[in-house]
């Protein structure tokens, strides 16, 4: 019995590149993986020797120390504040500059190329480049995080920019509008919650970063966890973790809760809705959790 044309079944066509380039892709993973020396019997000490060491830190810390470690984090929280407000201020002009509907293709390139290039490099790397010129100080920090954050500012800030509504943008230039009512009215309304919000996530990363910055000799908490753990000082490198972790969450919950304001218009703490929701992640919107793209 010969079969009908509609129960012929079509032979999918072979993808010969498509193959290759997994195979080829695979090859490079295992390649990678063997040519690490990886010492797997140390795997079999590691829970004791964690063990150990986190007895060391925590049982007890040095609590003595925590007046001292609260001012050095102070310290890397300052040196976190001053890039991140350095960053902004010169981010947030680069950033329209840099955005399709506001400046022509001779200027955007060019910014865009030169955020890209900012961002390729880490903060330690910026920061171990400038002292040379202002020394191991905290400054030098404070330094490389504005630099670090007029990379990341600028790119979130233009891509912020282009997905503002389009209809203020072509009203404005129907009425004759120059370019600063453009900007005034056209793109800042409907971006600034979201472009707020990437301020203070920044803000985040950057007390994350200042502590970081500390092991090189940049001063703040970072610093002091240098000395302790070159002595082995392990009580107080405990304390200076508690701080922190204590810290930084206490930033993370104030900042969330501002995002969330200038999301979502209510005042909410990001670790309560999460306990409240169950943990389940929220879809709509603009989660204030979520990090920010590039």
């Amino acid at each position: 019995m010969s079969a009908t044309a509609g129960s012929v079944r079509p032979v999918r066509p072979a993808n010969w590149g498509q193959r290759a380039a997994w195979w080829l892709v695979s090859l490079i993973v295992v390649a990678a993986f063997w040519s690490v020396r990886i010492k797997w019997s140390a795997l079999l000490d590691f829970p004791g020797q964690s063990a150990k060491y986190l007895r060391a830190l925590f049982v007890p810390p040095a609590w003595h120390k925590a007046g001292e470690a609260f001012s050095s984090m102070i310290l890397s929280v300052q040196m976190a504040w001053f890039g991140t407000v350095l960053g902004i201020v010169v981010s947030f002009p680069l950033s329209f500059l840099a955005a399709r509907p506001l400046a022509p293709l001779g200027v955007r390139l060019p910014l865009r190329g030169l955020f890209a290039i900012i961002r390729a490099v880490p903060e330690v790397v910026t920061a171990i480049l400038i002292l040379s010129v202002t020394g191991l100080t905290p400054f030098t920090g404070a330094l490389a995080l504005a630099i670090g954050s007029i990379g990341t500012l600028g790119k979130w800030g233009y891509e912020a920019f282009e997905a503002a509504e389009s209809g203020p943008l072509e009203a404005i230039r129907t009425s004759g509008g120059g370019m600063v009512a453009l900007l005034r009215w056209g793109v800042w309304p409907s971006s600034a919650p979201e472009v707020l919000s990437f301020w203070l996530y920044r803000f985040e990363i950057n007390v994350r970063a200042s502590a970081i910055l500390g092991l090189i000799g940049a001063g703040g908490i970072g610093k002091m966890l240098q000395d302790n753990v070159q002595f082995r000082n392990w009580d107080v490198v405990g304390m200076l973790l508690l701080v922190v972790i204590i810290v930084t969450m206490a930033i993370d919950q104030i900042s969330g809760a501002v995002r969330v304001r200038l999301v979502s218009g209510r005042w909410e703490l990001p670790l309560v809705r999460r306990l409240a929701s169950g943990g389940a992640p929220r879809r709509k919107g603009l989660s204030p959790e979520a990090t920010p793209p590039g």
